[in-house]
């Protein structure tokens, strides 16, 4: 099973009076990568959450967002005294220098940053198991959405890994054609350089024997096929965090497509070799999406 790169989830429970709600996205990214967004309440735990989350989503550009906000009755609030003084002087001076009355400011200051605030509080340690609990179910929903989106791209690249092998195969019965035309031009060549009547056999047949060493492109193909296989091996295994995995075994079948493009010398397997040079591309284009 294939997991993709990306995926959303949520999850939100009640703890102790306090609403809970936790959301975490993934998207592409060659390394794990988060960022944590947590209430003031929780942010001792923040290491304790990126640890989590990097074992359970391994891979990829994550945002963490925790909200807890109290239910029932208004939470205590604290003014900030010596904070709503400091705003009440600059605006005295700034309302003297110009020559303006500072009163009922009041209600002005009330809303200036940080002078009203609610009151700080903590969790227990059994409401942070609780919390926790609610983080790893957001976590466990992304993972369900990346299992879903997972299914569409292994359909997607199995069929581009079998098209490359169904062209492979396309190129056995063209080689005796391919050979006899490589014979025809060698002995064509031989003729107008030294007569047609004056073909030395034994050189031609020397000739021949070494270009077609050259270009026998019979390791390309069994290498080609054994990597696709391979390839097909290592999604049947059902590993988490297989994608770089089958992106090097992809690089591995290009090198083979390209070495057999360049030994063919042959119109009909170059087509061939064009065909699975896009499958190939294809099939990397997903490959960018696997976890």
């Amino acid at each position: 099973m294939l997991y993709s790169m990306t995926g959303f989830g949520r999850a939100e429970a009640v703890v102790n009076g306090r609403q809970v709600t936790v959301e975490v996205k993934a998207l592409n990214g060659k390394q794990f990568d988060i960022s944590v967004k947590l209430p003031p309440i929780l942010r001792s735990y923040e290491l304790d959450v990126r640890n989590m989350m990097a074992n359970l989503l391994v891979r990829g550009n994550i945002d963490l967002t925790v909200a807890v906000k109290q239910e029932g009755a208004s939470r205590p609030m604290v003014v900030n005294t010596d904070l709503a003084l400091f705003y009440y002087q600059g605006m005295k001076q700034i309302a003297d220098a110009i020559g303006v009355p500072c009163d009922n400011v009041i209600s002005t200051l009330m809303r200036m940053p940080e002078v009203v605030a609610a009151e700080q509080d903590m969790v227990s340690e059994d409401e942070w198991a609780e919390i926790r609990l609610i983080v790893e179910a957001a976590a466990a929903d992304l993972m369900e959405h990346r299992r879903q989106e997972g299914e569409a791209l292994l359909r997607d690249i199995a069929l581009r890994i079998h098209n490359i092998e169904e062209l492979l195969k396309r190129v056995h019965p063209m080689e005796a054609e391919r050979v006899e035309k490589i014979r025809s031009r060698i002995k064509q060549w031989l003729a107008d350089q030294s007569g047609r009547d004056k073909v030395d056999e034994n050189r031609f047949e020397q000739e021949m024997i070494y270009y077609l060493e050259r270009i026998d492109i019979s390791e390309e193909k069994t290498r080609l096929r054994q990597h696709c296989v391979y390839f097909n091996a290592a999604i049947a295994e059902n590993e988490m965090g297989v994608g770089r995995k089958l992106n090097f075994i992809l690089q591995e079948i290009g090198r083979e497509i390209n070495t057999l493009g360049s030994k063919a010398n042959h119109a009909e397997i170059q087509q061939v070799v064009i065909n699975m040079k896009d499958e190939l591309e294809k099939a990397k284009e997903q490959i960018l999406n696997i976890l």
